[in-house]
């Protein structure tokens, strides 16, 4: 059974940092895309930042420069370091996975979820 759990979200100053991290487990497909999405209160749910199989890397525009996805294979984890956080910033992170690649941004076409992690940023 496929199971993603977030941590690493908190309560920080804006120009502070976070990394969250993904702990998948269950998950034996070699082909895949790995992502980060985020729901403000009041917003639908928006992708934050992704990863494939191949390693390719993408990012949303409001985030690129300040964040950084990464995934460590030994551990099976999933990262987002977040650098240069705004009042904007603040959302319920989430971190999917789907056993395909392509569309990576696409929020409704992923197959597992994990619960998500608090990220807070007051001004």
């Amino acid at each position: 059974q496929t199971r993603l759990v977030e941590s690493g979200g908190g309560s920080v100053q804006a120009g502070g940092s976070l990394r969250l991290s993904c702990a998948i487990s269950g998950y034996p497909y070699d082909r895949y895309c790995m992502g980060w999405f985020r729901r403000a209160p009041g917003k639908e749910r928006e992708f934050v930042s992704a990863i494939d199989s191949d390693g390719t890397t993408d990012y949303a525009d409001s985030v690129l420069g300040r964040f950084a996805i990464s995934k460590d294979n030994a551990k099976n984890t999933l990262y987002l370091q977040m650098n240069s956080l705004k009042p904007d910033d603040t959302a319920m992170y989430y971190c999917a996975a789907k056993p395909r690649v392509g569309l990576c941004r696409r929020t409704n076409i992923y197959d597992y979820w994990g619960q998500g992690t608090q990220v807070t940023v007051s001004s």
